[in-house]
């Protein structure tokens, strides 16, 4: 019997893995409006229907006047890009042939022939996958029109009384397990938040020193590259590599060597001080996640859930962790006292530290 339920379980989740993501999607989205809800009834003391009007509302003025700035010039330069490209690609392909031709050892490559199309070829791979992730989404225009609505709902619902949710879920574990399911809770409203908060501001940042960096160095298409850089900024290790040599790639066409070493340098250094600085000060609360587990859990997700898949795996990858560590290893290994969470430390350990230093600091 209890094969059997597991079975149907499986079964019911593969059947509706869609609308779970949705939901999946709507909780990240209401955790980032509770975020600055929370921050507004905390500082003004408003009530939080109002403190969620005003979130929603500066975020919508916020995007429209990204929007109303960035937009255009991002279409223009983008439109230029895309009209552009087939000169481009002959240019790099050139190019990289009569580099090949000064070296020995790539003389006898494919790199040596201007006409073999192997840059053509590789972009038209990357355009492939692109369209074959991406197109159903587009076509299904009316589905995913009532699909962003829901997400969108929901998330105002959960955002409006996140407590209502949480209490309903807590409430179906056993009475026995209850302390457990809150501390389970806390520990995921925290990493979402730090995931969601930190996530966003971190791709500004991203956007914006990708941007200026591109411009000083003369690269054409800097805004749109920079724009590039700060959205797919949002899948760990694979939006970093392909930010970086994306532009590279398009330096190339001069026949530059310093110029594509400046480039690919400017992107790692951004990353770099994306990574070390920024993301520790946005997020007080770090989310710890091994870099294999990271990148493994993106190919993951990339494979089973397709483009949505590369954008929802690391907070996907930041519950399961969360799970781990207060059933797998509290509960069933009773290792409880841990030196340092798999994910980050709960609200009540860093309040119990405050506490402590404070204590510490009054006994002095």
């Amino acid at each position: 019997m209890a094969l059997f339920v597991a079975a149907l379980v499986i079964w019911f989740i593969v059947r509706v893995v869609e609308i779970l993501l949705l939901v999946f999607i709507a909780i990240l989205l209401a955790v980032y409006l509770s975020a600055i809800t929370d921050w507004l009834e905390r500082r003004f003391q408003l009530r939080r229907w109002v403190g969620l009007t005003i979130a929603v509302a500066a975020t919508i003025a916020g995007v429209g006047g990204i929007a109303v700035l960035l937009v255009p010039p991002v279409i223009d330069q983008t439109q230029a890009l895309i009209g552009g490209l087939p000169q481009t690609l002959t240019n790099i392909q050139n190019v990289l042939a009569q580099w090949a031709r000064e070296y020995p050892v790539l003389d006898r490559t494919q790199l040596a022939d201007p006409s073999s199309g192997i840059v053509t070829a590789l972009v038209d791979d990357a355009t492939n996958f692109l369209r074959g992730s991406l197109i159903g989404y587009v076509r299904g225009g009316g589905k995913l029109f009532i699909e962003g609505a829901s997400v969108l709902v929901m998330a105002l619902y959960v955002a409006r009384q996140p407590n209502l949710y949480r209490n309903g879920l807590i409430s179906l574990v056993s009475p026995h397990y209850r302390p457990i399911a809150v501390r389970i809770f806390h520990d995921l409203s925290a990493t979402l938040r730090a995931w969601v908060v930190g996530q966003l501001l971190a791709m500004a940042v991203l956007a914006l020193l990708t941007a200026v960096g591109l411009w000083i160095l003369g690269v054409p298409f800097w805004l749109a590259f920079g724009i590039f850089t700060g959205l797919v900024a949002i899948v760990p290790f694979f939006g970093t590599l392909v930010s970086t040599l994306l532009p590279a790639l398009f330096v190339v066409s001069t026949g530059d060597w310093l110029k594509v070493i400046f480039v690919i340098l400017l992107g790692i250094v951004v990353h770099v001080f994306e990574a070390n600085y920024v993301v520790p000060r946005i997020m007080q609360r770090k989310v710890y996640l091994p870099p294999v587990l990271t990148i493994s859990g993106v190919l993951i997700m990339g494979t089973l859930l397709g483009a949505v898949g590369l954008v929802v795996a690391v907070p996907i990858l930041c519950v399961t962790m969360v799970l781990i560590r207060h059933i797998l290893h509290g509960q069933i290994y009773g290792d409880i006292a841990r030196s340092e969470p798999a994910v980050l430390r709960s609200t009540e350990r860093r309040a119990g530290e405050r506490r402590g230093a404070g204590a510490a600091t009054t006994a002095a």
